[in-house]
């Protein structure tokens, strides 16, 4: 690492985690300091990528470094210490909408090529593409990952238990997933003897070659797969369902990933879209093409492109009257989920349904039983059996459940299904076939036309390090440990040849179970009701899913978990949360100047990586920082100082003011460094001389519209001035 660098890397990012930021990062930086850390800063907001990726039409003055490139190579090393914040991964209308606001702001970027047809246009429409989806976590994530919920947010959980719906037996609630002919029933998968250059090549019924991709490489060790999804079998599922939930009388949804599959799932996306659509695509088809109308984009692209055409928005109308009442993302709005792929994300919404006992918002402002629309059925068993689990039992009691962690494999970008460059839309029928070095195939299936086909693939070193993570986290808890794998999934059956052999190795097998994820989830709901604990231990997609579910059904939120990467050359990145909810913060708060972010995630991340510097640098000062913030986090969850959903009552501002008193009167009593209690003694006792008037600076700042100079790239200046507002506050922090 560059002398340069700071000791801590604070992510910039995106939305309600980065007007947090704004207010926090100079609480961090200044109490950091009096440990002579330094805390500073990379941008990967999705603004800042987009910058960073088109330096050749930019002033000088606008461009950026490739903060993210910087940081992919810094998790290599021994020296990282990142604090991730959540950052947006982008659907096309949100890079669109991005673009949009930079080149208003002044930044004379090219448009997104919705069509390349040139050159120049496919090349720019490339640059555009590797930002989309979730770009930055395959980067940063050199190790796997261990999340769980701290042990103080477990207790107060418990103690201060959030509302559930009620789950009943005659629930009309159901999750519904193709037959077959899906990602699920078409994988295969092998595991490569020695290293291997390998290409995708496309054969059509005429014979003629094409490669889609070349130059793959992979390890000796690797498991690598390949599958598709059949467009006719999926169109026939969406036809189906539609008009079976029609019949139950609930309410449609679907409930996708079109954020990390960011080929895949944006298509399958389209496809209910056209098919909740059917008699207005069959009609004015040719019309809607010419208008740009891609369904991909959702319902609300749709609706903009066809605005002032008054016969197809006629023939929408009559459609969605005559099609089930849709899940809505805002009634009040009437957004629906069909309108924007990235307003749904299956491990937000699911969760939340299955929370509020099965129950979505309909078109009538009132909440109905909903079918659960999840096309493939990799991970559809895992929510398809929780309802089932909740309708036999009745709802979950937090106050009395206990908790499932998770190790994910995720290190070098294992399992990236969906995101990976190996994702194509087969544009006519024929053969993909994977081919080695020495012209054998490794993996063929054949397709037709609308087809998805991908591939993905996880390490060697990666999965032992799992596996190892795994046997070290269930020697720590002593409690029931599952590895998520269905031995007749082509995937998992490769991976399990790796976790059996360690786990005899080490002489620990008989402290693990091996489930598929149906049997998994029951297992984990039976052992947390009783109050005991679990370790879910789990490929990447699924550790994305259930480190929503399982905290979401636990604490109400996913925001507040522990999430720590070991990196694997012995650096460490510190997760903060999960952000789905961020983009509802950001409108109260540019409506109302209220946010009611919560940063107990990033409270957690904070207090480990301190602690990680202290142990890795041998720097004492650090480790009395990181003990304060425990100290300070617990206060805020004693005190009942986290922040409030409504305008007028404590916010985002309010909790981060209690937490630097907390930290402060924490290292003031300490005595194992005098120094440090000197230190921080007045600035203790500043802060809390100074408690009326900073609240009443706060409160006096609610209420009215908030400028932050815009969405995706807002202005610094504006942007403090909001979220930093009390003088007095800002005259002891500096």
């Amino acid at each position: 690492m560059s002398q340069n660098t700071p000791d801590i890397i604070y992510t910039k990012v995106d939305e309600a985690p980065e007007l947090a930021s704004a207010s926090f990062l100079p609480i961090i930086q200044k109490f950091a300091a009096a440990a002579g850390v330094s805390v500073g800063t990379k941008d990967i907001s999705l603004a800042g990528r987009i910058l960073a990726t088109f330096p050749d039409f930019l002033k000088p003055e606008q461009q950026q470094a490739d903060a993210l490139a910087e940081l992919g190579e810094l998790v290599k090393t021994a020296e990282a210490n990142v604090i991730k914040l959540p950052n947006i991964s982008a659907s096309v209308p949100q890079l669109v909408a991005a673009i949009k606001e930079l080149q208003s702001q002044g930044c004379a970027l090219p448009d997104y090529p919705e069509a390349p047809a040139t050159d120049a246009e496919k090349e720019i429409r490339a640059r555009y593409d590797a930002i989309k989806g979730s770009a930055v976590n395959p980067v940063l994530r050199e190790g796997n990952s261990d999340r769980r919920a701290a042990k103080a947010v477990k207790a107060f959980a418990q103690a201060n238990p959030h509302r559930m719906g009620e789950w009943t037996a005659d629930s009309k609630t159901r999750v519904a997933s193709m037959s077959g002919n899906d990602f699920f029933s078409n994988e295969v998968s092998a595991t490569l003897s020695k290293d291997e250059t390998v290409k995708i090549v496309f054969t059509n019924t005429a014979g003629a070659e094409t490669v889609l991709k070349d130059g793959l490489s992979y390890p000796a060790g690797a498991v690598v797969d390949a599958t598709f999804m059949s467009a006719a079998a999926l169109d026939t599922f969406l036809k189906e369902e539609i008009a079976k939930t029609k019949e139950e009388g609930v309410l449609f949804s679907l409930h996708m990933k079109a954020t990390m599959m960011k080929v895949s799932d944006p298509i399958i996306f389209g496809h209910a879209v056209k098919a909740f659509l059917a008699p207005v695509f069959e009609k004015f088809g040719a019309e809607l093409a010419d208008l740009g109308v891609n369904p991909n984009s959702g319902l609300g692209d749709l609706l903009a492109r066809v605005d002032g055409n008054a016969d197809i928005k006629a023939a929408i109308d009559a459609c969605i009257a005559d099609q089930p009442p849709m899940y809505m993302v805002d009634s009040d709005k009437g957004i629906t989920n069909l309108h924007v792929p990235s307003d749904v994300i299956i491990d937000a919404s699911m969760p939340a349904l299955i929370r509020a006992g099965g129950k979505g918002w309909g078109p009538d402002g009132k909440e109905g039983d909903s079918v659960c629309v999840i096309p493939d059925n990799s991970y559809a068993p895992v929510y398809d059996e929780t309802i089932k689990y909740f309708k036999e039992t009745g709802k979950l009691d937090p106050a009395t459940s206990g908790t499932v962690q998770n190790i994910g494999l995720m290190a070098q970008k294992a399992e990236e299904y969906g995101s990976h460059p190996t994702t194509f839309e087969m544009a006519e029928a024929g053969t993909v076939k994977m081919v080695l070095s020495d012209g054998s195939t490794l993996h063929e299936h054949s397709v037709a036309a609308g087809d998805i086909w991908r591939s993905a693939s996880a390490r060697k070193a990666p999965i032992e390090d799992w596996v190892n993570l795994a046997i070290e986290r269930q020697a720590a808890e002593g409690c029931e440990a599952i590895f998520w794998l269905d031995a007749s999934r082509a995937h998992d059956a490769e991976l399990i040849k790796y976790v059996t052999p360690i786990l005899e190795a080490k002489g620990v097998a008989d402290k693990f179970q091996i489930l598929a994820p149906r049997e998994a989830t029951r297992q984990s709901l039976v052992t947390i009701r009783t109050g005991a604990n679990s370790i879910a231990i789990t490929g990447n997609v699924l550790r994305d899913y259930l480190t929503d579910l399982f905290p979401i059904l636990e604490l109400a939120t996913s925001a507040k978990m522990l999430s720590i990467v070991k990196l694997m050359q012995g650096g460490g990145l510190f997760e903060t949360g999960a952000g789905g909810s961020a983009p509802k913060h950001v409108q109260q708060l540019v409506e109302e100047n209220h946010l009611r972010w919560d940063s107990l995630g990033e409270f957690c991340a904070l207090g480990e990586s301190l602690t990680f510097l202290a142990n890795a640098k041998g720097n004492a000062k650090a480790g009395v920082l990181g003990a304060a913030v425990d100290a300070a986090t617990q206060g805020i969850l004693d005190n009942g100082h986290s922040p409030s959903r409504k305008v007028g009552q404590p916010d985002n501002r309010d909790s981060h003011y209690w937490f630097a008193r907390y930290w402060a009167e924490a290292l003031a009593a300490q005595s194992d460094d005098a120094d440090m209690a000197a230190a921080f003694a007045p600035i203790a006792t500043a802060l809390a001389e100074g408690e009326a008037a900073i609240l009443a600076e706060f409160a006096a700042a609610q209420g009215a519209a908030a400028d932050l100079g815009g969405y995706y790239h807002t202005d610094p200046a504006k942007t403090a001035a909001v979220m930093r507002p009390s003088a007095t506050l800002n005259a002891i922090i500096g």
